[in-house]
């Protein structure tokens, strides 16, 4: 068993979770989104954002507007719907048993 595979599976696991985490903070252009994914080395590429943004949108969990720029065309910046907000609260609450049950469960296991 590959464990760079299986660790890509764990981050992807959690991906969504975070980008709405992220779009909550403020609304954002995708590039945004990509750094403070990078910074927190969550490292993703366009090819995956891009889509996952799309199905988030059409799930009703994100909204987005269109927003000239001076330097090349229009911008459209993400943020939250009310569903939206709803479902990141869910999923806060359940990030939060996972981490208390892996926590429990792998604490003798550890260093």
């Amino acid at each position: 068993m590959k464990l760079d595979n299986t660790k890509a599976q764990m981050r992807k696991g959690i991906l969504e979770f975070c980008i709405l985490s992220i779009i909550r903070q403020e609304e954002v252009y995708p590039s945004d989104i990509l750094r403070k994914l990078k910074d927190a080395k969550l490292i993703i590429v366009e090819g995956t954002l891009y889509p996952l943004l799309t199905r988030l949108k059409n799930a009703g969990l994100l909204q987005y507007r269109w927003v000239e720029s001076k330097s090349g065309p229009p911008r459209k910046y993400y943020s939250l719907t009310a569903e939206g907000e709803t479902f990141l609260v869910e999923l806060g609450i359940t990030w939060e048993a996972l981490k208390t049950a892996v926590k429990n469960v792998t604490k003798n296991n550890q260093g």
